[in-house]
């Protein structure tokens, strides 16, 4: 079954129209506008390059290959800020606690199945290394006390929101919920707001 695809431009289209909130449309633009580069502000530099290898791999990105949507980023500042969903699975520490935990047991993963650190292995070694981690039961000290099942879920759940979050990821799903302000009335099956894009090359968006 083929792939949906929508007109690119669909959702940066959208932000200078009266559909999207004033607060809704700068924050959208401060993620377009993101730099290219990030220092990190809590993990170290080797744990955040970690990171970020660990992102491509679960959220590769090979239609953007110059400059892929940043996911590491949002994560290392939501825990230098000390932000969070408001709850956390009670098989896991503080946030703080279970990234650098989870972090250290990924490079364990690693040493115990290729004998090197994650940021050396080949692609094709790095998802083995995440499936070990994703099956529950991967090897390292770490994984001990930390539940790599529930450490996994909430990586991979942190990494997802932030790239869905993302007006160019948006796009590639057809996404314009974020233009509510004229609220929704074609709400039947396969009823379609004029604003809301069809798939292939047609763009239908209001101004």
């Amino acid at each position: 079954m083929p792939v949906p695809t929508y007109p690119s431009g669909t959702v940066r289209a959208l932000l200078g129209t009266e559909h999207v909130s004033e607060a809704t449309r700068a924050a959208l633009q401060e993620r377009l506008a993101a730099p290219a580069t990030y220092e990190p502000q809590f993990l170290s530099a080797e744990a955040y390059a970690l990171l970020e290898a660990v992102a491509s791999r679960l959220f590769p990105q090979p239609d953007r290959p110059e400059q892929p949507i940043a996911l590491a980023p949002a994560l290392d500042d939501r825990l230098a800020k000390g932000l969070a969903d408001g709850w956390r699975y009670d098989a896991l520490p503080p946030d703080r606690e279970a990234m650098r935990l989870g972090l250290g047991g990924i490079q364990e993963i690693a040493q115990s199945l290729f004998q090197a650190d994650f940021l050396a292995l080949a692609p094709e070694q790095q998802d083995a290394v995440l499936h070990a981690l994703a099956d529950g039961r991967p090897p390292g000290a770490a994984w001990q006390t930390l539940d790599a099942g529930r450490f996994f879920e909430e990586l991979l759940a942190g990494l997802t929101e932030t790239y869905y979050a993302h007006p160019l990821a948006q796009e590639e799903i057809g996404y314009v919920g974020m233009a509510d302000l004229p609220a929704w009335t074609k709400i039947g099956l396969n009823e379609r707001e004029d604003r809301e894009p069809d798939e292939a090359n047609e763009q239908r968006l209001s101004s």
